[in-house]
């Protein structure tokens, strides 16, 4: 009668055990995939930023240079070059 006590009170903490920790994965799979999703937003958001300034600037006819791994290019609307040329 006690050794049935005592395996029953053994498995009784594994369970505990395992179900915490389930819910502990669980819980932190949840949560990193919405630093992921915020992450991912905030990466979008600064794309559409960057993207909008450089529109911005080109529309004006101003030349908006970029640069990347040390190689610049100057960007200009195609309109404005028609428009000063005369096309």
């Amino acid at each position: 009668m006690k050794k049935s006590i005592i395996v029953t009170i053994v498995l009784g903490v594994l369970l505990i055990g395992a179900l915490s920790y389930i819910g502990y994965d669980v819980y932190k799979s949840s949560r990193d995939a919405k630093d992921l999703e915020i992450l991912q937003s905030g990466t979008n958001y600064g794309y559409e930023q960057a993207i909008a300034a450089v529109m911005n600037q080109a529309t004006n006819c101003n030349v908006v240079p970029l640069t990347y791994n040390n190689v610049t290019v100057n960007l200009v609307d195609v309109e404005c070059l028609k428009a000063q040329g005369g096309q």
